[in-house]
């Protein structure tokens, strides 16, 4: 059996609001009740095999960035386990954990709130490399300009600051300093978002060039489904800080198993759907704070029955490499 390269394991991340202490004491007394949780991530269970990309989809505010800054040790897990070749990160310790924060890194959305506006790009492209003494100082120049050579910058722009470049210039200035420290496993959280449309064919392509050349593994996290499909080998779909449905790519965009996973796919552009009536995905997506009980997209599934009203489905493998969680393909859907 194969071990994933990277897993997510029963991940949860909640946010408690603070409370005052009046609040507090009414709540210590039983006279009001707790504060609210936050579900941002609700019981994750994902795994990326190594040299794969793995596209993760789903609404704004499903609580995909969130997962994603878990997965780079940004953000701490409330519950469950994030693995990395084999070991829990929790249990790493010195240079192990070191290892771990270097070998997997984020590329963020973006481009000019990730870069320090102060700092020269030569700098920024660097500064892993200095401050954890991973090259000797006079080969330190030589891999900066190594990595800005590779997403394709000018080396006469390496002395400029981060507002001197447009936004693709910029997002490329963010990978040169993923990829100056030599890592393993991108986290890409929305990377071409924020960038024009004939820019963002360029970023995808350094992406997919990048990864050629190093053979990276790739959790790309976005809301645009064509640039998923075009990038990904398996497709994630998320919906209220859980995953609904997994496959490979051409499977889950060709005949997806999730009523929200149709309803995504029926509302993204595409040439060949033209001339079809569009129909947008009913209501809003529920608060994380009081999610719906049963399965939390019943509210807005045109195929809900009692059962998802009442029971959670869980996701559940419904062919090979595939798995659902929908009562739909459960042997007991009445």
């Amino acid at each position: 059996m194969t071990v994933p390269f990277f897993e997510l394991r029963g991940v949860k991340k909640h946010f408690r609001s603070k409370s005052t202490f009046a609040q507090r004491l009414l709540a210590a007394t039983g006279q009001a009740p707790p504060p609210p949780v936050l579900r941002a991530v609700d019981g994750v269970d994902l795994s990326v095999m190594r040299g794969e990309v793995l596209g993760l989809v789903g609404e704004s505010g499903c609580g995909k960035s969130t997962l994603a800054r878990i997965a780079t040790g940004i953000s701490a897990a409330s519950a469950g386990d994030v693995v990395y070749d084999g070991r829990p990160v929790v249990q790493l310790r010195g240079k192990e954990r070191l290892d771990f924060l270097l070998k997997v890194q984020m590329v963020f959305q973006d481009p000019y709130a990730s870069l320090n506006p102060r700092m020269q790009v030569h700098r920024i492209v660097g500064e892993a490399l200095r401050v954890h003494r991973l090259l000797p100082k006079n080969e330190i120049d030589a891999a900066v300009d190594k990595a800005l050579t590779e997403v394709g910058l000018d080396l006469a722009y390496r002395n400029r600051y981060p507002h001197q470049f447009s936004g693709g210039q910029r997002q490329r200035i963010g990978i040169a300093r993923a990829l100056a420290v030599n890592p393993d496993f991108l986290v890409c959280d929305e990377p071409v978002s924020a960038l024009d449309v004939s820019i963002q064919a360029q970023v995808i392509n350094l992406f997919m060039d990048v990864r050629e050349r190093r053979g990276l593994t790739y959790l790309f996290v976005s809301h645009d489904l064509g640039i998923v499909r075009h990038i990904s080998d398996r497709v994630a779909i998320m919906y209220l800080g859980r995953i609904v449905e997994i496959g490979p790519a051409s499977a889950v965009f060709d005949k997806p198993a999730h009523p929200y996973s149709a309803a995504l796919i029926a509302a993204s552009p595409s040439a060949a759907r033209r001339k079809r009536d569009f129909q947008p995905l009913k209501g809003e997506l529920p608060s994380p704070l009081a999610p719906p009980t049963g399965c939390p997209f019943h509210p807005r599934c045109e195929h809900a029955m009692s059962k998802c009203r009442e029971v959670r489905p869980v996701l559940q493998e419904i062919a090979p490499g595939r798995s659902a969680a929908c009562h739909l393909h459960t042997s007991d859907n009445a």
